[in-house]
């Protein structure tokens, strides 16, 4: 289902150009975005893909949104002021009439909160151990159990990777038909777990109505996602093929330039 159908940002222009979030798209002449069941939000570091799901997810007062600084006394908040100004349009239940709000378990997940649940995962084994160390020292009652501690330990480091910790955050959080904002949520993910992380959007998106607004400059996600692409690099945020894009180009041209050492030629493999 389309929860979020199109949102406009703000096209106020302001003489200072450090002025967050202003100065991020300053230059740019976007027009309205016109959401789809699964959205890209492509472009290289510092073209504004997480300020842009930031803004979106203030302007709909999203769980997990990222508040501007406290307002100091003689002080503008431009970050609320930026926001202000943007506008949006709602989607249309299954009846075809609109929506007035988006559902409530909607969320805004940041790539850092999925590092943080890596980083605590890993923090318990560590603990774990600490702990075991502590009983053998008789810091810690001898009653409590080495074995258990031990694997604990064990199902922190060798269950849990980083990729799999990333998986199983995401899918303990999200519900059926409701709107979710990702950024990079393919961040510690292998390519492999990558395609999976698309393949399960893909799924859910389909399956369980859920609407998808993703950054993200992976060529794994791009080349596996049913998903209309924005491209925040370009002038106007262009819509484009995930062919046309400038990281998944490089790639294409790394291995290109490299094809001969993938198959090598019967006369290389004879010297």
């Amino acid at each position: 289902m389309i929860f979020l159908k199109a949102f406009k940002l703000s096209e106020r222009k302001i003489g200072n150009p450090n002025i967050y979030p202003y100065n991020v798209l300053r230059g740019k002449s976007p027009d309205v975005f016109v959401f789809d069941k699964v959205t890209v939000l492509y472009g290289s570091n510092g073209c504004g893909k997480s300020t842009m799901l930031n803004i979106i997810a203030n302007k709909l007062n999203l769980e997990g949104k990222e508040r501007d600084n406290p307002p100091v006394l003689g002080h503008r908040q431009y970050f609320k002021e930026f926001v202000d100004e943007c506008g949006f349009t709602l989607g249309e239940n299954e009846n075809g009439r609109p929506l007035y709000a988006v559902p409530q378990a909607s969320r805004y997940f940041k790539s850092e909160e999925i590092l943080y649940e890596v980083r605590k995962i890993q923090q318990d084994a560590v603990l774990s151990e600490s702990i075991e160390v502590d009983i053998k020292r008789r810091v810690l009652p001898s009653y409590e159990d080495p074995q258990k501690r031990f694997d604990i330990i064990q199902f922190g480091q060798d269950k849990f990777s980083n990729g799999e910790t990333t998986m199983r955050f995401l899918e303990n959080n999200l519900h059926a038909n409701a709107l979710y904002l990702l950024d990079e949520p393919e961040v510690s993910l292998s390519p492999q777990n990558q395609v999976k992380l698309a393949e399960m959007i893909n799924q859910s998106a389909r399956l369980l109505g859920n609407q998808f607004i993703i950054s993200t400059h992976s060529p794994f996600m791009l080349g596996t996602l049913n998903a209309k692409i924005y491209d925040l690099d370009t002038m106007h945020f262009e819509i484009k093929q995930w062919t046309q894009l400038g990281n998944v180009r490089y790639f294409y041209n790394f291995f290109n330039d490299r094809r001969e050492e993938f198959f090598p030629t019967k006369k290389a493999l004879t010297k």
